[in-house]
């Protein structure tokens, strides 16, 4: 059988982005004479989107709902400046990534980041995907599982598997009907052991051997 395609989650799997994202919240928030909120509550809102991220933050911080559209501007334009400032992989990223293209997998991107930011963030730390779907791709985000049905199917096809932190991505996965691959290093809201998953890891470096041993559906 053919090595499998793995498809990844972005933040809080492939890359820690809290720093940047608070960052992009806290200047917001000043320009509207609000104070910053804790870079562990920005935590807790991402997952499904800027616009829901930045719904959350709008209404922890007492703004009208009705101002969401100006503020998610503000707030885009704010972090497409600098989406990789302080946003850094997660150590050992760039070598499983590695060591999976030499074993002969494909590689895909399923982010519900806009795609302007991730291809930023990509290209600050030199990573590469053969298949890429972001929050602005599809007219759905996930959990939908459209995203990463199409992000297989630009890879060639199963068999196929889902590499997320949170439980929007493992959601996603068992919709989409892959096994998933949960990193416990991320942004998870929920326990982890509520999460179905395939395996689960907290060292990068134990990645390749995993989806070795995962065998997904043809």
């Amino acid at each position: 059988m053919r090595s499998p395609a793995v498809a990844f989650d972005l933040d809080g799997t492939l890359v820690d982005s809290i720093p940047d994202l608070h960052a992009a919240a806290a200047a917001t928030l000043a320009a509207e004479g609000r104070p910053p909120l804790p870079p562990e509550t920005i935590r807790s809102f991402v997952g499904n989107g800027l616009p829901k991220l930045v719904e959350r933050i709008t209404a922890a911080s007492g703004l009208p709902a009705a101002e969401h559209p100006r503020l998610l501007a503000a707030f885009s334009a704010r972090y497409a400046a600098a989406p990789a400032a302080l946003t850094r992989p997660y150590p050992g990223v760039p070598e499983a990534l590695a060591r999976l293209r030499a074993a002969g997998c494909r590689l895909g991107l399923c982010t519900n980041k806009p795609e302007a930011m991730t291809r930023s963030i990509l290209a600050a730390f030199g990573l590469a995907f053969d298949a890429l779907a972001c929050g602005d791709t599809f007219p759905v985000r996930k959990p939908d599982p459209l995203p990463l049905l199409e992000t297989v199917r630009a890879l060639g096809g199963p068999p196929a598997l889902y590499v997320g932190d949170s439980e929007v991505d493992a959601e996603t996965a068992a919709r989409a009907g892959l096994p998933f691959l949960l990193f416990r290093g991320g942004y998870c809201h929920v326990p982890h052991r509520t999460l179905a998953s395939a395996a689960a890891f907290d060292d990068f470096a134990e990645l390749p051997a995993l989806v070795a041993r995962v065998q997904p559906k043809v």
